[in-house]
């Protein structure tokens, strides 16, 4: 564990963000179950009152935001930010680490189907006290997924720690972040965003707690294979050049290969043995055109990156955000209970 204070903290106040998309299936239940472990730990004194659980509905189509909304009508313990569209998992997180930086001491996200054990949120607390601005979680294995999930996430991170990224194994926007390392997050400022691959290289004192994954309750994965392969090119073009210079030692390889069959070939052609060799133009003409094709869709992928940052869009537009004090929800209910009475 990295630490560069012991200074004893104050009990914070915790705000879990829940990024949610079409999950009208698990949304009831996974705020029953956050909202109880928000209440057990104010009762064990790990987590000051004001803490809260907040959703934030990354543009659902079904009625993960109508659900919510009750759910934030019933209880002040709950709050809602519905963003204008569905900007991606990655954008819903930074909303929702954005809004809730203002209110608390310290954010943890966390996914809403359950997978994720809530229960390692007391070890995370623990942590935070010790010192740590950032704490990790991460799964213990994988034996929860299928052959090719597995498959492809280990080969994903060992392609990004090859491509020198600093992103860590196994960890899946599972975190908690201090008031402190949120305020120095709010200042990067790209669109292309990569949290994973973003805070790890902010440098601020971390620690890592490990923990089981469940199996999902309710409900599928909207994670498809096509929004894993465009995080995994996100992760790469936007933590790391490597690749760029990948293409000029490859270049440099295929230069050099070229001129030692030309040296061979001229050797031959002046000892008479220059034998026609349509397989050989063929074979070295396809792979000199593969790396071309393959060089330039690594080069279009940064220059796409690089036109996007130079719109400077938003990264999320809020459409709606609902917040209340404990105090107002009981204003709200005295007013209703006058409103029925005078009936």
């Amino acid at each position: 564990m990295d630490k560069s204070s012991k200074a004893e903290r104050a009990i914070p106040v915790l705000y879990l963000v829940v990024p949610c998309y079409n999950e009208e299936e698990i949304i009831e239940k996974s705020a029953r179950v956050l909202g109880d472990k928000i209440r057990r730990l104010q009762q064990a004194g790990r987590i000051a009152g004001g803490s809260k659980v907040m959703f934030v509905n990354d543009g659902s189509k079904d009625r993960t935001l109508q659900l919510l909304h009750a759910a934030a009508a019933r209880d002040a313990l709950f709050s809602v930010i519905s963003l204008a569209g569905n900007y991606g998992h990655q954008s819903a997180i930074l909303a929702g680490m954005m809004t809730a930086k203002q209110y608390a001491d310290a954010v943890v996200t966390v996914d809403a189907d359950l997978q994720q054990d809530i229960e390692a949120l007391d070890r995370f607390l623990d942590s935070y006290m010790a010192g740590s601005e950032v704490v990790y979680g991460v799964r213990n294995d994988r034996h929860s997924d299928g052959i090719f999930k597995k498959g492809s996430a280990t080969l994903y991170y060992n392609l990004m720690h090859l491509l020198g990224s600093r992103v860590i194994t196994n960890h899946a926007d599972y975190r908690l972040m201090s008031k402190k390392a949120l305020d120095a997050l709010s200042q990067y400022e790209e669109t292309n965003l990569f949290l994973r691959g973003l805070i790890p290289t902010m440098g601020f004192p971390s620690d890592v707690v490990y923990f089981d994954v469940k199996a999902r309750e309710a409900g599928h994965s909207k994670y498809t294979i096509s929004k894993m392969l465009t995080l995994a090119m996100d992760g790469i073009t936007s933590m790391s050049t490597r690749p760029l210079r990948m293409i000029s030692v490859l270049g440099m390889l295929v230069c050099l290969f070229s001129c030692v069959m030309l040296v061979i070939n001229l050797v031959d052609w002046t000892r008479g043995n220059n034998v026609p060799g349509y397989t050989t133009t063929l074979t070295v003409s396809l792979l000199i055109g593969g790396i071309t094709l393959l060089s330039l869709g690594i080069i279009g992928e940064y220059i796409g990156k690089i036109y996007m940052e130079t719109k400077h869009r938003p990264r999320y537009i809020v459409d709606t955000f609902v917040w209340k004090e404990t105090e107002d929800l009981a204003e709200d209910a005295v007013k209703q209970e006058k409103r029925e009475t005078s009936r």
